[in-house]
């Protein structure tokens, strides 16, 4: 019998995103984050949200945030300027296959 183990994008598809258009609950500054030399964010962010873009800004999108702080923990030069839960009824269900 052979077991097919479900990859991370099969995962995190099982969830399920409200994301309030209105209000950002993760905010970055672009100006420090030009400024970061390690970029740590594109390496940790387990939905990879965090990218470079062509011009070799880091580009964020909250639509698809699993909420687990790790971007807040691991920036060091305070480029996030706010993190905070999304408002009730809004964020991630998590749904386990």
């Amino acid at each position: 019998m052979t077991v097919k183990r479900q990859g991370t994008d099969e995962l995190l598809g099982l969830n399920k995103f409200v994301v309030d258009e209105e209000n950002a609950h993760i905010v970055i500054e672009k100006d420090i984050c030009a400024k970061c030399q390690n970029k740590a964010c594109l390496v940790v962010c387990p939905a990879s949200l965090y990218n470079l873009n062509e011009n070799g800004e880091i580009t964020f999108d909250y639509a698809g945030c699993l909420e687990c702080g790790t971007c807040r923990i691991i920036c060091k030069d305070k480029g996030i300027s706010q993190w905070k839960y999304p408002e009730g009824t809004f964020g991630i269900s998590f749904r386990y296959g």
